[in-house]
């Protein structure tokens, strides 16, 4: 049994029982979440796709706010004197999927 859900514009394919890191979402660690817009759904052989998947994915919060990695931005024009330095690093949160119901 798997679903394929759509999260913060992002589509995951998840089981029962999987940890992934997603976008950051609002929530402490232990917080219960549902997602209900699901893409695809397949139980046992028998997939049911868009409006037909009607289930809701509940997952669990593990850990509310974890950094990716440091990205940097560098732009450079050369013999100008121009330099512009830019870094940022993604939150993302931490789930674990309990159910698909």
């Amino acid at each position: 049994m798997f679903a394929v859900i759509k999260i913060a514009g992002q589509q995951f394919k998840v089981q029962p029982g999987q940890s992934l890191y997603v976008p950051h979402l609002t929530g402490k660690s232990g917080d219960k979440v549902e997602f209900s817009d699901i893409l695809l759904h397949d139980s046992e052989g028998k997939i049911s796709v868009g409006k037909d998947a009607k289930v809701t994915v509940k997952a669990e919060i593990v850990n509310d706010l974890i950094k990716g990695e440091k990205v940097i931005a560098f732009k450079m024009k050369r013999r100008k004197g121009f330099r512009k330095k830019h870094g940022h690093r993604t939150q993302y949160t931490q789930i674990k999927v309990t159910d698909i119901a």
